[in-house]
């Protein structure tokens, strides 16, 4: 996994959408500023990783619904990255997962938290 400047890590998914609202924004502006950007997706976040996910998501403004911030953050080039033993726990595969995500390891999230200029971490 390459590794970028800017790195958000959420543990929530559909049953918070203020925190996965939040993690979305943030990596946005990161990008938006000029910085590289991932999110990793664990625990019950790695649900957002199926398409459409997060399609009912807004907790309304000032904030932009998590569909069009996923959709922004992906084609300005951030990258997702889904927990993969966090995928497995939650009884979901690759197969089920957004092909434009990356499929990580532990020690893949250790490398992106390290070599990361800045961090955010929503739990």
């Amino acid at each position: 996994m390459q590794t970028t400047d800017f790195v958000a890590t959420v543990f929530d998914g559909k049953s918070n959408p203020n925190k996965v609202t939040v993690t979305f924004t943030m990596a946005l502006n990161a990008l938006l500023k000029g910085h590289t950007a991932t999110i990793i997706l664990m625990m019950e976040a790695v649900e957002l990783g199926k398409p459409g996910a997060a399609a009912s998501m807004d907790v309304g403004k000032p904030f932009e619904p998590v569909a069009n911030l996923l959709e922004k953050f992906v084609e300005k080039g951030g990258r997702i990255a889904i927990c993969g033993a966090c995928m497995i726990h939650n009884g979901m595969s690759a197969e089920q997962m957004d092909p434009r995500f990356s499929i990580i390891t532990a020690p893949d999230v250790i490398d992106l938290l390290i070599e990361a200029k800045g961090s955010l971490q929503v739990t």
